[in-house]
């Protein structure tokens, strides 16, 4: 795939995105590969899920109140929330020929809500009726023990997501999903020996 113009409109954008348990570094990542981007003379949009809007803090609040929803009201608000995201930003963003970088999208749903119980592959097949599949998606993986050290360290407490057993369980979720776009990244070296990684398969994949 030829590097896009960013004047050139009938060019549609690429919508990549970055998966794994709190803690992996995701957030960093994301900014070096926007910086690498950007360099290249490319629009980037960089946002996150569940989103600040009205459904995704129903879940953000309630998980940081220690009290999560039930798992229906948690997928129905995460649908929804994905809708407006998809209908809002990312659509408009690709359309003009932007790249969205996301922190988190509906492979989170599967791990988090699948650890939880749901059945993994209907979230996934209630996001594809409508979510836009990604162009290529990173999937962090570091140990278990580094992603606990690394959430205590921020000193900000723990939602009711962040607990061993239950990340052990997404992790696992994560470890079975078989996507092409999908690729796993080991992230527990140095933040430049992983974006160099990301950096590698984005050259391979997208050519940019």
């Amino acid at each position: 795939m030829p590097v896009m113009e960013p004047d050139s409109p009938h060019l549609r954008g690429s919508l990549v995105v970055f998966e794994g348990i709190d803690g992996t570094g995701k957030s960093t990542q994301i900014q070096l590969l926007a910086q690498y981007l950007r360099a290249r003379g490319l629009e980037v949009v960089t946002d996150f899920e569940p989103t600040r809007g009205k459904w995704g803090m129903k879940v953000r609040n309630a998980a940081l109140s220690g009290e999560r929803l039930s798992i229906e009201e948690e997928i129905d608000c995460l649908l929804q929330d994905r809708r407006e995201h998809v209908r809002e930003l990312i659509e408009p963003a690709l359309e003009r020929g932007a790249w969205v970088l996301l922190d988190r999208y509906y492979l989170s749903m599967m791990a988090y809500q699948g650890a939880t119980g749901a059945n993994v592959e209907e979230i996934r097949l209630m996001n594809e009726e409508f979510a836009t599949i990604p162009d290529v998606a990173f999937w962090l993986d570091i140990p278990l023990e580094m992603a606990m050290e690394r959430m205590n360290a921020r000193g900000n407490g723990h939602d009711a997501f962040e607990n061993e057993p239950f990340l052990q369980a997404c992790h696992e979720i994560y470890s079975a999903m078989e996507m092409p776009w999908l690729h796993r990244i080991e992230a527990d070296g140095t933040v430049q020996e992983t974006q160099a990684r990301i950096r590698e398969l984005i050259r391979e994949e997208l050519g940019v």
